[in-house]
């Protein structure tokens, strides 16, 4: 009879893990979890379901908004974060005998002025624009915006060259009919692409030749036309094809590392009103635009973005794991005079606990790695809709460290789902299971 009771024993792995004389963590295990899992295939799918959308929630919109973060960064691309652009406008006080609304113009000596009176500047470069015109290559033509620059404009405005070069000293040097178009009039003029450095356009019946194709697209900060539409030339070319003499539109500056560029705006409009008569308190006549300003909203806007998607994403996620403990909480309900007749052979409550929780982080890791691999799917199909001439325009794609505190966070929220759960499968009695029906 011994034997035979032997037999029985062997014969039925599950009592011998209840009794604990098989490892805790062997295939039958396994295949207890999923055979769990797989009894109601409907009701894990939509438990999952929550888990999975949480999951993919969170991630999708992490990259998105990193994506999203990247493209707005690209309409100020280039520009130098302690950058300031100083230009005239019609007075808007009367000063020393002149009327508010005078019309004035500043001139080459500004920037002389400026780079001697505010000595915490690194670069003070002037800039020249035209009133737009057409160029015209072969029976191509495009609306451009003509603009005269200093090398050292790059400096303020990084250009992102995908032919040739920028505007150089011996360029300003030679007085040089030269020009580098902006990726708009580029895809105008050359829609069959193309290298078009040494090739001739011709504007306002003045013929350039092309040294360089820029294909920065800062459409947020735009002087002299429309983003991307843009002819540079030589400034000092400009001046004498023009007839403009020694006159300057517009004055780009750029402080010293370390330098807040809003300590400093009221000194340079001091410097240039009193040049030219105006009142140094007059903000519109003297007009100085200070971009610290718009990167300091705009990191501000994103940090409220951030926010919001860990706020969307953790309560999605969080969510879905309530819905993981309320169909643990249902099966071990069902389970009862299972866990009973366990408790009764020698199953410790740690052994129980084991379990249930080993089913909560089974059901919770397989729904978030699914929703991360969708996400990440999305989001590469995003990436490959924002690839323009083999330039990713904004990387929607989440990082591998990211990725893996995802799956860490997703089992963490599979254990404390599974707490509830087993907490109730630990306190069945045996003799209460018995009861059951």
């Amino acid at each position: 009879m011994k034997k035979e009771n032997d037999n029985t024993v062997t014969e039925h792995p599950l009592l011998w893990r209840g009794l604990g004389r098989l490892p805790r963590f062997d295939l039958d295990s396994y295949r207890e979890v999923l055979d769990t899992l797989t009894r109601n295939k409907s009701r894990s799918f939509l438990t999952g379901f929550g888990v999975f959308w949480g999951v993919f929630m969170l991630v999708a919109l992490m990259g998105g908004g990193n994506g999203l973060k990247e493209m707005l960064e690209q309409n100020f691309a280039g520009f130098a974060t302690n950058s300031a652009m100083v230009w005239a406008q019609p007075t808007s006080k009367a000063y020393k005998g002149f009327r508010k609304g005078r019309y004035w113009h500043m001139d080459y000596k500004d920037v002389e002025r400026i780079h001697h009176s505010v000595p915490e500047l690194d670069v003070v470069t002037p800039l020249l624009f035209s009133n737009g015109g057409t160029a015209y290559y072969g029976d191509r033509k495009a609306t451009v915006g003509v603009n005269g620059a200093m090398p050292d404009y790059r400096k303020v405005n990084e250009p992102k060259m995908f032919y040739g070069r920028y505007i150089d000293e011996a360029d300003i040097k030679d007085h040089r009919k030269v020009c580098v178009i902006q990726k708009k009039t580029y895809k105008e003029l050359f829609p069959g692409g193309g290298d078009p450095c040494g090739k001739r356009i011709r504007i306002d019946n003045i013929y350039y030749q092309i040294v360089g194709v820029d294909y920065n697209m800062s459409e947020a900060i735009s002087f002299g036309g429309e983003a991307g539409t843009s002819v540079i030339l030589p400034l000092t070319f400009m001046q004498q094809a023009y007839n403009r003499g020694n006159a300057v539109d517009m004055i780009a500056v750029t402080g010293r590392q370390g330098v807040v560029m809003s300590s400093l705006t009221d000194r340079i409009r001091e410097t240039i009103a009193r040049a030219h008569t105006i009142d140094p308190t007059d903000e519109q006549g003297a007009m100085v635009f200070n971009t610290e300003v718009l990167f300091q909203l705009l990191d501000n806007l994103f940090k409220g973005v951030n926010f919001l998607i860990w706020l969307v994403g953790l309560g999605t996620l969080f969510a879905g794991s309530i819905g993981v403990s309320n169909i643990m909480m249902v099966t071990v309900r069902e389970r009862t005079t299972e866990i009973g007749i366990r408790r009764a052979i020698g199953a410790t409550p740690r052994m129980i606990l084991g379990q249930i929780i080993s089913e909560s982080i089974v059901l919770t890791l397989v729904a978030g790695m699914s929703g991360i691999l969708f996400a990440v799917m999305i989001l590469q199909m995003l990436e490959l809709a924002n690839t323009e001439d083999g330039i990713l325009a904004a990387h929607f794609q989440v990082g591998f460290w990211t990725a893996i505190a995802a799956a860490l966070m997703v089992s963490a929220m599979g254990v404390l789902a599974g707490l509830a759960p087993a907490g109730r499968a630990m306190s069945i009695k045996p003799v209460d299971a018995m009861r059951d029906e």
